[in-house]
């Protein structure tokens, strides 16, 4: 784990937002296999942290084409900068929580 995904793993592990969180969790879709760094299976929301790598333009290209198909199932995913995490938790923890209240549970 990076820095910054050891920083947000240690706040949401342990139920501390009322809500189990798995880290670097498999979620296959048919014939994609996808990894989550952080994943809440009682409101399938998943978070993603992302370095520098994800700046570039193929993988920017290659995220976006993910997160349609994590959509189409019915997956919400937010992602924040490594930074972000590391200059901001709690900034984070806040639109995390957001998210945790305004998500319905999937059926």
């Amino acid at each position: 784990m990076t820095k910054a995904e050891k920083i947000l793993w240690g706040e949401l592990r342990d139920r501390k937002l009322g809500f189990r969180f798995r880290r670097q969790e498999p979620l296959v879709l048919g014939v994609y296999n996808f990894i989550a760094d952080f994943y809440c299976p009682e409101k399938k929301l998943i978070i993603e942290v992302d370095g520098g790598v994800h700046n570039k333009r193929e993988i920017k290209e290659m995220d976006l084409i993910r997160e349609d198909i994590l959509k189409q199932a019915g997956y919400k995913i937010i992602r924040f900068k490594n930074k972000e995490v590391e200059n901001n938790i709690e900034t984070v923890l806040n639109k995390i929580k957001d998210e945790l209240i305004d998500s319905p549970s999937p059926d």
